[in-house]
């Protein structure tokens, strides 16, 4: 008897449920891959540290505890913090631009298959300059360390994270 009751039970409830799961897809529009995506970028925009310069003291910190800079070290760690707040700060700009090109291209034509590749060509040109200027100011750096800092820095500075795109310097923060 109680299995009967149950069951008829959960019958009810899904009957009832099946109007409000169709209302609910009736606006096709507001269920596809474009509003999903656009509803996603706002909330990403909108959320606290979406930035790399809003991360990039935070990082700094987290980094120099991790190495145990010591005063003898200070102006090494200076030169290469003082790089990666710079490359942040540049990293900003672009997120900014490409957010502005994205809502224009989304008004405009496609651009053509050469023009992606030339794009393509000046971010890795502009990325392949950023980690000459990293790597300009961490040789130094890493020369000042001592062979367990090396260690620590093997682990943090060079490691690239998963699905992170912020920067060259990349770890385990």
């Amino acid at each position: 008897m109680n299995k009967q009751i149950l069951s008829t039970l959960v019958a009810a409830s899904f009957a009832a449920a099946a109007p409000v799961a169709f209302a609910q897809s009736a606006n096709p529009a507001a269920d596809g891959p474009q509003f999903r995506h656009h509803a996603q970028r706002q909330q990403h925009e909108q959320r606290p540290f979406s930035l790399p310069s809003e991360r990039i003291e935070a990082r700094l910190a987290y980094l120099k505890t991790a190495l145990k800079i010591t005063d003898a070290q200070q102006p090494q760690w200076d030169a290469f913090a003082n790089t990666l707040r710079k490359h942040a700060r540049d990293m900003d700009q672009r997120i900014q631009a490409h957010r502005s090109q994205t809502a224009q291209a989304q008004r405009d034509a496609r651009p053509s298959a050469i023009e992606r590749l030339e794009r393509r060509q000046e971010r890795l040109a502009a990325t392949s300059a950023r980690l000459n200027e990293t790597l300009a100011a961490a040789k130094p750096l890493y020369a000042a360390l001592t062979p367990e800092q090396q260690k620590v820095a093997d682990e943090l500075l060079a490691t690239p994270r998963r699905g992170m795109r912020h920067g060259p310097m990349r770890g385990r923060a």
